[in-house]
């Protein structure tokens, strides 16, 4: 059994992480940190895990844990790493932004690898440290990848992506708290989000050069992206299909829909579901994953399966409850 630290588990993402490594067969949590509910149960931040987990959130650490997955908001998990020392052996997983650019990508002599399986495996299975991808840009990237990877994309990218309520944290905020968001639709951050950054570096890892023109939006549910991507194309729909099956047949998350696609389908799974549509010369791409699984939590264990040699589903073969 490898030992399990997860800093800042009283979030939503750190939540999802705690019970899918619970379930996991060779990971044991050692110990779950936070500086706001330390010495409370995790059970006062995570109902639903009463009866299954007796841990206490504390404020101290164990530097020689096997793997550390850092739950932490966006710009924290860097400060922490500077201010906390883990053994050589310690693999790092953070859920936050800081080290997925390259020109962030390292800190004490440790290299963070982004941590994109479909992208990214090779390089994942000899990382000791991994910066997991956002929730938006795995979507979108996933995508696009196929195109990209062939030469395919001749023109601008238009992307509209709608994230669940639990995209924004469990803090409450004015676009947040349910009375504002229930029976609401808006959009945020239009063509300037922070996603975009790593979305255009993988993609120019692949000789990628076009705009990418991105609308996120604010839905009125809690989990799950639902995002729609279109540009020019001139070849035919059958092609594009045998495309992106052949691109993703090594990769058991990423599924080919020949049917339509909806949000339920992957919701509580780490399975990214894409649908291919061609209308004129204008191809559709739909892509569908859960924010918390596919887009964080799961994807996190997916990479430490990956890393480790072991079944890339060990431990996510989770199914969506669609009714």
């Amino acid at each position: 059994m490898k030992s399990v630290g997860i800093i800042g588990g009283s979030g939503y993402t750190g939540g999802e992480l705690i019970r899918l490594v619970m379930h996991h067969p060779t990971l044991e949590l050692d110990f779950i940190y936070s500086t706001t509910r330390s010495g409370k149960p995790v059970t006062s931040a995570h109902p639903d895990l009463l009866g299954s987990l007796d841990l206490i959130f504390t404020e101290t650490v164990n530097a020689d844990v096997d793997l550390l997955y850092l739950c932490l908001g966006h710009g924290n998990s860097r400060a922490f790493l500077e201010h906390h020392s883990f053994s050589k052996k310690t693999i790092i997983i953070d859920l936050g932004n800081d080290f997925r650019l390259n020109s962030d990508c390292e800190l004490g002599g440790r290299q963070f690898i982004y941590g994109l399986p479909e992208l990214q495996k090779e390089a994942i299975e000899k990382a000791t440290a991994i910066a997991n991808p956002g929730c938006f840009a795995t979507a979108i990237q996933l995508a696009l990848l196929p195109l990209a990877k062939n030469n395919l994309i001749q023109d601008a990218v238009h992307i509209n992506a709608t994230t669940g309520s639990t995209g924004a944290g469990v803090g409450l905020s004015s676009t947040s708290h349910f009375s504002w968001r229930n029976n609401n639709l808006s959009w945020y951050k239009p063509f300037t989000h922070q996603h975009l950054d790593e979305i255009h570096q993988s993609l120019e890892q692949l000789n990628f050069q076009n705009e990418l023109f991105f609308m996120p939006q604010r839905g009125a549910f809690t989990r799950g992206i639902f995002a729609t991507t279109y540009t020019s194309f001139e070849g035919s729909l059958e092609e594009i299909k045998l495309l992106y099956k052949k691109y993703y047949a090594a990769h058991p998350f990423t599924q080919i829909s020949d049917e339509e696609i909806s949000l339920k389908s992957v919701v509580n799974t780490n399975f990214c579901f894409l649908h291919l549509h061609k209308y004129k010369n204008t191809l559709l791409i739909t892509s569908v994953i859960d924010n918390l699984i596919k887009g964080a939590s799961g994807q996190a264990i997916q990479n430490t399966n990956i890393l480790m040699g072991w079944e890339e589903n060990l431990g996510l073969e989770l199914k969506a409850s669609i009714f």
